[in-house]
C-alpha cells in the first residue's frame, strides 16, 4: 500500500472558527465511523498522531479494496495552522490570474513569505493588478493554502467518492482542494 496522503483543504486561507470546524468534521467522521474516536501513532505528521482509518471508510472510499487497512500510515490528521499544500514531487509552481489569464506563477509563489506568517491572505497580480484570495487564482496542480487541512494518509489509492466530498464540503462550509502528497 502507498504512503502517499490524500489532503482535503478548505480554499480559504482564514477558515472563520477553524478549530470549531475541525472538531466538528471530526466529530461527524467519528459518528459515521470513517476514523476511529482516539488518536493512534497511524499518522505521518508531528508526533505521528492520527485518527486511524475506520470500516465507515469504505462507505466513502471510490475504491474500498485499495483503502490502507492494516498499515502502518492509515490515519487522517487535521492540521489547524496556516500550511501550504502542494504536491511535493513535481509540483511545477505554475499560477495564473483569473482576471488576465496569465501565468503569474514565479510572483505568486514567492510571495508565500507573506502569506505563511498571515500578513495577508490576498495577492496582486504584477501583469494586471487584480487583487484576490491566494486561493482565487488558478493552479494547473491541485494546491490551496488555508488554516484548516485534513490529511488522509495512504487514502490516495482507494479515492473518495464525490458524494462525499460534497457532504465534506457542505459541512466546512467551503469548497474544498483536493491535494496528493508524496512523502
Amino acid at each position: 500500500m502507498s504512503e502517499r496522503q490524500l489532503i482535503l483543504v478548505p480554499r480559504l486561507s482564514r477558515v472563520p472558527d477553524h478549530e470549531y470546524r475541525a472538531r466538528k468534521l471530526l466529530d461527524w467522521l467519528v459518528r459515521q465511523r470513517i476514523v476511529e474516536a482516539l488518536p493512534t501513532t497511524c499518522g505521518r505528521g508531528r508526533g505521528g498522531m492520527a485518527y486511524a482509518i475506520g470500516e465507515g471508510a469504505r462507505r466513502v472510499a471510490q475504491h474500498p479494496e485499495r483503502l490502507p487497512f492494516g498499515q502502518p500510515f492509515n490515519g487522517l490528521e487535521v492540521v489547524t495552522r496556516r500550511c501550504i499544500y502542494t504536491p511535493t514531487r513535481g509540483f511545477h509552481e505554475e499560477a495564473g490570474c483569473p482576471e488576465c489569464r496569465r501565468e503569474i506563477g514565479e510572483a505568486f509563489f514567492d510571495s508565500l513569505d507573506e502569506w505563511t506568517p498571515g500578513d495577508t491572505d490576498n495577492f496582486t497580480c504584477p501583469e494586471c493588478g487584480h487583487e484576490d484570495e491566494v486561493n482565487g487564482f488558478l493552479f494547473l496542480q491541485p494546491c490551496a493554502f488555508s488554516n484548516l487541512g485534513f490529511i488522509f494518509n495512504g487514502w490516495v489509492e482507494a479515492g473518495l467518492a464525490p458524494s462525499f466530498l460534497e457532504s465534506f464540503a457542505e459541512r466546512v462550509g467551503f469548497s474544498v482542494a483536493q491535494v496528493v502528497v508524496d512523502p
